[in-house]
Order: C-alpha cells, then sequence, then structure tokens
C-alpha cells in the first residue's frame, strides 16, 4: 500500500521513521512518500520537504513566514493528487496538518493522525475539525485518551509512547570511547539541551551557558540539534570551555549526571534517561504574552503533566535567569533531591504504558485501510 507520511519537527521525524518500519514489518509492498527527516529519509520512500524548511514557532514567527506557509500547502496538496496514496498519516504538526487534513478528507483520503495535536493544552476548538476530518486518532500520552473521549465522545486508541521504544532499542554507550571520541574529561558531565530551532537556542543557551564558571568540578557539553550547523553553535562556544556533541543527545544523556532542558520533548526524553534536570522557557514576549492567555495548563514539562505535579522544577521567562538556573542546579546534584525525583521518573515510565508504540499504531491503520 501507498503511505503518505506528514512531519514537521525533529521528533516527528523520530517517530515517523520508526512508525515506517513498522509499516514495512506488517507490509511488504509499503510505499512510502512523506515531509520528515533524516531519519524517514534513511527508511526509504520519496522525501518532498525536509523538516528545516517547515520550522516556524511562536504567533509572531509564524507571521512573519506565512506566504512560505501557504506555499508549502498548496504543494502538499498537489503531491498528494499525484502521489495518490492509501492512507494519508499525519505526525502532530497541528498547524499544517489539519488544514491538510481538511482538503484530504474532501477529497476522499484516508486520514490518520499519529501523535495527536495538544487540544487538551490550547486551541481546544480544533476538537470539531478532528473529529470530521481524522478518521483515526493514535495518541501516546494517557490523559490524552480519558480528554478525547469522555469530554469530547471522539473514540482514540492509546498506543503508549515511542520514546520508549526509542530510547530501549538503542545499544549501551561505551563511557570511555565517548569521552575520548568527544574529548572530555573525567568530571560529571551536565547536558545542554537548548532546542531545535535557531531562534529557540539563541534565547536560551547564552543563559544556560551563564552558569558554567560555577561550576567547575562539572563539565558542561551542549545537545547539538540535527537541524542546526556547526557554524551556529560557533557563536556560542568560541570563547567558552563548553563542548558541543552534534546529533547524539541520547547517547549523551545516557551518561549525564543533570541537565538543563529547554522545554517540549525534551524534558520526556531527558526523564527517560533518569538524568534530573531544570526545565527552562523563554520565548518572544508578544508570543508569550498571547500564550499566557490563551494555554490553560499548571506546568509546561510534560514530565509534570504527566505526573500532574511539580517534579522537575520550570523556570519560565523572566525566572529564567542566571540567579534561578545556578539555584535548581545546586538542588538537583544533591542527593536525596535525586533520589526523590528518580522515584518520580520510574512512575512516569509505568503511565506511559510500555513499549510497542510504533508496531500497535502500524497494526491499526492497515487493519483500518483492509477494512
Amino acid at each position: 500500500m501507498k503511505y503518505y507520511l506528514i512531519s514537521g519537527e525533529a521528533s516527528g521525524d523520530l517517530h515517523g521513521a520508526n512508525l515506517m518500519a513498522a509499516l514495512k514489518s506488517e507490509d511488504a509492498s509499503a510505499e512510502f512518500r512523506f515531509w520528515g527527516g533524516d531519519l524517514m529519509a534513511a527508511e526509504g520512500g520519496t522525501l518532498v520537504k525536509h523538516y528545516k524548511e517547515l520550522a516556524f514557532m511562536g504567533f509572531v514567527e509564524v507571521l512573519f513566514n506565512l506566504r512560505t506557509i501557504l506555499k508549502n500547502i498548496a504543494l502538499c496538496k498537489d503531491d498528494i493528487l499525484e502521489f495518490k496514496p492509501d492512507v494519508i498519516i499525519f505526525i502532530d504538526y497541528p498547524g499544517f496538518n489539519l488544514r491538510i487534513a481538511k482538503w484530504a478528507k474532501q477529497q476522499g483520503f484516508s486520514t490518520h493522525y499519529y501523535i495527536s495535536p495538544q487540544i487538551w493544552a490550547w486551541k481546544e476548538g480544533r476538537i470539531k475539525a478532528i473529529k470530521r476530518d481524522v478518521d483515526a486518532v493514535y495518541v501516546i500520552l494517557p490523559f490524552e485518551k480519558e480528554f478525547y473521549e469522555k469530554k469530547h465522545n471522539f473514540p482514540v486508541h492509546f498506543v503508549g509512547h515511542p520514546l520508549i521504544d526509542a530510547i530501549s532499542k538503542r545499544e549501551q554507550v561505551d563511557p570511555e570511547h565517548f569521552r575520548n571520541k568527544h574529548h572530555l574529561d573525567d568530571r560529571p558531565i551536565i547536558a545542554l539541551l537548548p532546542g531545535s530551532r535557531k531562534q529557540e537556542v539563541s534565547k536560551m543557551l547564552n543563559v544556560m551557558l551563564s552558569v558554567t564558571q560555577d561550576f567547575s568540578d562539572h563539565q558542561f557539553v551542549i545537545a547539538g540539534a540535527p537541524s542546526l550547523d556547526l557554524e551556529f553553535y560557533q557563536q556560542f562556544t568560541d570563547n567558552s570551555n563548553v563542548r558541543l556533541i552534534q546529533n547524539k543527545t541520547y547517547d549523551l544523556l545516557s551518561l549525564s549526571s543533570a541537565a538543563l532542558v529547554t522545554s517540549g520533548t525534551a524534558t520526556l526524553e531527558t526523564a527517560l534517561y533518569k538524568v534530573p534536570q531544570v526545565v527552562c522557557y523563554k520565548g518572544n514576549r508578544i508570543s508569550y504574552e498571547i500564550a499566557k492567555r490563551v494555554i490553560n495548563l499548571k506546568y509546561i514539562s510534560l514530565v509534570n503533566l504527566i505526573l500532574d505535579k511539580p517534579a522537575v522544577t520550570e523556570l519560565i521567562q523572566t525566572e529564567f535567569n542566571t540567579k534561578r538556573l545556578k539555584e535548581e542546579l545546586k538542588k538537583i546534584l544533591d542527593d536525596y533531591y535525586r533520589a526523590v525525583l528518580f522515584l518520580d521518573y520510574y512512575d512516569l515510565e509505568n503511565n506511559l504504558g510500555g513499549k510497542g508504540a510504533s508496531k500497535k499504531t502500524a497494526k491499526l491503520i492497515i487493519e483500518s485501510i483492509r477494512k
């Protein structure tokens, strides 16, 4: 069968690639065309557009890039018509994907959504479009099933979180080899995860780096995002003793004692590696003020949202400063605090539904199409 997948971010590329592998194991004749990244491309098929060309975040940024976004929507529609897929699989990226879903449903295509839009956080009104335009939804967070089915009377499939599979299937890292290869010394590692977009990293990384001199018995290592090139990071590392390791975030986390993490999927990845963390966020002031008025959440990190308590500290906007970051980093390096946090992390993993998210989703999609 022919599958058309649309992902617009690095995390979607990872989960899209795992889903494609699962689809191939269930359907030997699977043919793919997709919007995504290098990981999806490695699974075969045709990459139409790389997510590096699609990453616009925040209200203001989207407004400035509206013409490009509209061109991409038109391109996507034309490409789908030419490919004539048996199913279109949307992976997160709701601003773009829901527009395509509305059109695709009108054209008679089978529409499936893997990794549901976070309408429980904001834009809950999108539920009308999802119920109208999407044939099946596969959710990955435990509270999402109740949100859709009890609050909105819309059946969905809870398949578990694909990060568990992505992490569990990775080979163990040889600490000595990793340190030697990346010119690291024997001091404990504090990982810096400043995000995956230029505007995001620019706002986050300087503040993260401002605490390095106060923790000289540790070494700080930046997890370079695959979407950004080495030249971009040089402005932050040229006059610093901080190391940069590109596209090895999971390997780095597996050896880290603590982490400073920009809010997003990375908070969950860090927790699944059992690394104590401080969650950080600082956005465009106008975008943040707008978001604060429309988002109805107690927390910004997935860790706290899933556990429904402030297990990890969140430093947001003006709270994200050198003084507060230093205070919280000292806390997560304390043995007692770490022990308590590890217990929360184990509860978190138990809540996520176990292994096999990609395989479950692939089977459900194929069964639906064959019916």
